[in-house]
């Protein structure tokens, strides 16, 4: 018998008994000893600056001593702030809109206005409709149009929320409540269609020594003590795991890896506002320009959700712009992982892939009301990235 013959007689037959009873032949099930067999199927990122869609800046609203959520008497109206959440506006939503509410309800109040149609808006809109009020939105732009739709979309509870002089003693308390209801809230859109709210990988690299500089912008001189308070939420959220060579396909140091809670803010927003109006409430477009002009809605109490507006509108000195600027990339939807890298983060939404250089401090953007696009920062960060995919 030929050597390619015999060949031929033992495939022939290794195929015949995998046909005839593979649950006998295990041998043929054996796994493929490549170093890599292990490394998530994870798709390249395109970083050809020419994928590039659109840019967009969003002024977030910090005030040093954490939100304002507390009411005030304006002429004949009981108006209830909401506002000043810096880049916590989306996850904080759900638990600070609660807060509003109770306020906003005191009395029994049969009828409430809320101005804005942002994050806060909506879900305090929501929040006091279901409570039994009837409840009308007045804001100059819908959702897609407002800051909250330039958010980079991430669970993101205590960012840039608060200042360590200048908090009152319960604020880290009631941070906490309003982190978790909020938590608990956003999970009940988890898995809906449209995905407005999912978790993904998220993957924190850090390259070779000496090749982590952060890209982005140059802060702000000065300092500032941002809170910290994501330990206070330990047990509650997922938690990140070290992982080994084998485990990811990029060529840097060391990576680690973790369920980060995402929020597809287009398809989100429009959730909440087809429930909004479907439950029976109202949008009605107006623009404020002056406090006194509360006095001419029919409703006794106005919930006040204008995020950075309220600076303008209500003269509030406290609300400080802090620029952040993402550049979008075209969707790629079999890129589903996030990244961070060199200060640089990455997530991708059904409308776009999100890439924004956050530089190295949180002082980046600080006091910078400036909305201008800066498409240069925008191509500094692809290039940055590019090196993460040359063997992906």
């Amino acid at each position: 018998m030929n050597a390619q013959l015999h060949r031929r007689m033992v495939l022939g037959g290794l195929g015949a008994a995998g046909l005839a009873g593979c649950a006998a032949s295990p041998a043929v099930l054996v796994r493929p000893s490549r170093p890599d067999f292990q490394r998530p199927p994870l798709a390249p990122l395109l970083t050809d600056p020419g994928r590039l869609s659109r840019i967009t800046v969003c002024t977030r609203p910090f005030r040093a001593a954490g939100p304002r959520i507390e009411a005030e008497a304006i002429g004949d109206k009981r108006v209830v702030h909401n506002y000043g959440h810096g880049g916590s506006g989306w996850s904080l939503s759900w638990g600070s809109a609660a807060a509003a509410r109770d306020l906003a309800l005191e009395g029994g109040q049969p009828e409430v206005a809320v101005i804005g149609c942002g994050a806060l808006g909506l879900t305090a809109a929501l929040q006091i409709l279901r409570s039994g009020a009837r409840t009308t939105i007045y804001a100059a732009e819908r959702t897609p149009h407002t800051r909250s739709a330039r958010a980079t979309g991430v669970w993101s509870p205590d960012s840039r929320i608060a200042a360590e002089s200048a908090v009152s003693a319960d604020f880290s308390a009631r941070w906490e409540a309003m982190a978790r209801r909020s938590w608990a809230e956003h999970h009940a859109f988890v898995g809906l269609d449209g995905e407005p709210v999912k978790f993904i990988d998220q993957y924190s690299l850090r390259g070779p020594r000496g090749g982590n500089a952060s890209v982005g912008p140059e802060p702000t001189p000065g300092r500032v003590d941002f809170v910290r308070y994501e330990p206070r939420l330990q047990g509650l959220t997922p938690s990140s795991r070290a992982l080994r060579p084998e485990e990811h396909p990029f060529p840097v140091e060391s990576a680690r890896v973790f369920p980060q809670m995402t929020f597809n803010v287009a398809e989100y927003a429009r959730q909440l506002t087809e429930a909004f109006l479907m439950e029976g409430g109202r949008i009605v477009e107006r623009t404020f320009h002056h406090p006194s002009e509360l006095v001419e809605l029919p409703q006794p109490v106005v919930v006040n959700c204008t995020g950075y507006g309220a600076r303008a509108l209500f003269g509030d000195e406290s609300v400080v712009p802090v620029r952040g600027q993402i550049a979008w990339l075209t969707p790629q939807p079999e890129v589903t992982y996030a990244l961070w890298y060199r200060s640089i983060s990455m997530v991708p939404r059904a409308d776009g892939i999100v890439i924004q250089a956050n530089g190295s401090s949180q002082m980046v953007g600080y006091g910078v009301e400036d909305e201008t696009p800066d498409r240069a920062d925008a191509e500094r960060a692809l290039a940055a990235l590019a090196p993460l995919f040359a063997a992906v």
